[in-house]
């Protein structure tokens, strides 16, 4: 009996020696990843799906990344997130780095560290071909002018005053909505300008050049650590000569990146990626060519499609499960149970939905709640829709007769079974079609999760249509993609009211029973 004691404590040492040494070396694995964020809606250069291959990504800042991870021994991985959330995600511990054209700024400072600058440039002007009678930013006084959301040119914009800034979620965005009409001028950093503005035959660079931008790598303000090492591998790689042949390739070196890291000597590397990008992004020639482009990003689209789904069903079946709790605690509850039930009812139903994701993801790790992203969208869209399910249930269950309960109680049911047996499959029955309803919006809903890190359908668009400038050919695609998504639940609906449909028998049905 002691040896066998003996033997079953050497046991459990060399059991718990193991699980630390496998913990061990999964932590050690763990820092060897450097997980960084950026927007990949946020147009070339600083980070787009490859246009030859949209399951990649490129840019510069994806090269600098990757060049940064190198140099401090770790392996760069990349987390979408969008971009007025990466602040907010970093201190959410979602990703260890921001890097995304992040401009350092006093009030940015506040909330994280920020490496020294790896990249240097200004705001640049950019107005329609024909226009004329715009050359600074004192020609715009009474004029309407478009400016990345929570960016320095919106700031420098509305600081000037007199001026209606309208902000867009992409500087893409902005420039489509200057060539219709809406805007007389767009203010960008120069890259954007670069890019977007300078190859398009619509539009003009016009002014000088305004401000100074400095883009910083965003680090935790708990992680000292590593703040230390990314600006000792900026420095590294800027006397290498490394980041230097990056901005090169990518054609964003300039004066000011010269007199910066002291390299003023002549530029010997080619813009070789600045011209694969617009090679590969110009208008196609023929119709044969717009196909092969959308060939090429099915497989994304595909993919994109499958994991909306995945979380429109599974945030279905809370809304279904939480919703029929919520109806029953209403109607049947305690007084308490049932004034809560209504307050949620109607709380989530009197706030608008991309709150409440923003709540779940970016509010509650404040207080110690953390939940990964997958998880934050399917609570977030389960919990709203749960509200509405209640109310569809609670119709349900009114529209059955009150007779039922009677006639169930008095046959010595208890009102539990009654509740179980009677009322509710018929309540089911009826709630049938505004809950494949709600199915179909709850499908359509799941695009606003791409704003907590999660890469879906709608997102994937707006990365791919800012990419080739074509939001009608691939818009086209994504909606007959949705259709095709909805269109099997609306015929199981259909086939589910009919199966389980209650039978009307004829009236000479009736007589011969009788």
């Amino acid at each position: 009996m002691r040896l066998h004691l003996q033997y079953l404590r050497i046991f459990s040492f060399l059991f718990l020696l193991m699980a630390q040494l496998l913990s061990a070396t999964a932590q050690n694995e763990e820092k060897k990843i450097l997980r960084w964020a950026a927007d990949a809606e946020g147009n070339a250069p600083y980070i787009i799906p490859d246009p030859q291959n949209p399951t990649e990504y490129i840019g510069f800042e994806v090269d600098i990344a990757n060049a940064i991870a190198t140099e401090i021994g770790m392996k760069a991985e990349f987390v979408q997130n969008q971009w007025d959330g990466l602040i907010p995600g970093l201190q959410n511990r979602n990703y260890d780095v921001a890097i995304n054209g992040i401009e350092i700024t006093e009030d940015r400072k506040r909330a994280v560290y920020f490496s020294i600058p790896y990249y240097i440039t200004y705001e640049q002007l950019i107005v329609l071909k024909e226009k004329t009678g715009i050359n600074s930013l004192s020609d715009l006084v009474g004029k309407t002018a478009g400016a990345l959301k929570g960016s320095l040119a919106e700031r420098i914009l509305e600081a000037k005053g007199g001026i209606n800034v309208l902000t867009y979620d992409g500087e893409v965005s902005a420039l489509d909505d200057m060539a219709n009409g809406r805007l007389d001028a767009v203010l960008v950093d120069a890259p954007i300008a670069s890019y977007y503005g300078q190859p398009d035959p619509r539009y003009k660079l016009v002014g000088q050049p305004i401000g100074e931008i400095e883009y910083g790598i965003a680090i935790r303000k708990d992680d000292k650590e590593l703040l230390n090492k990314i600006n000792k591998a900026i420095n590294s790689l800027a006397n290498s000569g490394k980041l230097r042949k990056i901005y090169e390739e990518w054609n964003l070196w300039n004066y000011t990146m010269a007199l910066y890291f002291n390299d003023r000597g002549p530029s010997n590397v080619l813009p070789t990626k600045y011209q694969y990008f617009l090679s590969s992004t110009r208008s196609p020639d023929s119709v044969s060519d717009y196909i092969q482009r959308y060939i090429i990003s099915l497989p994304r689209f595909g993919k994109a499609a499958f994991f909306t789904l995945f979380i429109s069903i599974l945030s279905m079946v809370v809304a279904i499960v939480v919703g029929l709790f919520l109806a029953l605690s209403k109607i049947y509850g305690p007084k308490f149970v049932s004034i809560l039930s209504i307050a949620f009812i109607e709380l989530i139903r009197g706030t608008p939905l991309l709150i409440q994701l923003y709540f779940i993801y970016y509010g509650l790790p404040k207080i110690g709640i953390y939940m990964p992203p997958l998880v934050a969208a399917i609570v977030g869209l389960g919990l709203n829709y749960a509200a509405y399910e209640a109310e569809n249930y609670r119709a349900g269950i009114f529209s059955v007769p009150r007779g039922q309960m009677e006639a169930a109680l008095s046959l010595g049911m208890t009102r539990k079974k009654a509740l179980r047996y009677v009322i509710l499959p018929q309540a089911i029955r009826l709630v049938i079609p505004p809950m494949t309803n709600d199915f179909i919006s709850l499908l359509k809903d799941s695009s606003l999760v791409s704003i907590i890190t999660i890469i879906e359908l709608t997102k994937v668009y707006f990365q791919v249509s800012s990419m080739y400038f074509d939001f009608v050919g691939t818009g086209i695609i994504v909606a007959i993609i949705y259709l095709l998504l909805g269109l099997p639940f609306v015929k199981l609906s259909k086939y589910v009211e009919k199966k389980f449909a209650i039978v009307k028998t004829s009236k000479d049905e009736a007589r011969e029973i009788l």
